[in-house]
């Protein structure tokens, strides 16, 4: 379990690379806290069942946080 949150940590880190070079600096600022996320829960060596427990934990902020936003700070069709 701990490589699928290390493999987790690889890929996040690459799209990181991308919203860099695309010039989104506040995705690639979340990427990065999410690469730096699951690859210390990666090197802690936990159990299964916690791993499970910190993966629902992380998806269910990240749907609060993603809702909020799509809700009340997007504007749709808002373009440059």
């Amino acid at each position: 379990m701990d490589n699928m949150f290390k493999l987790c940590g690889f890929w996040t880190g690459i799209f990181a690379v991308m919203f860099f070079i695309g010039g989104m600096l506040p995705a690639t600022v979340i990427f990065i806290a999410s690469t730096i996320f699951f690859l210390l829960l990666g090197y802690l060596n936990l159990t299964e069942r916690m791993y499970m427990y910190m993966f629902g934990a992380y998806l269910m902020i990240f749907m609060v946080g993603f809702s909020y936003y799509a809700t009340f700070i997007h504007v749709p069709g808002g373009g440059h």
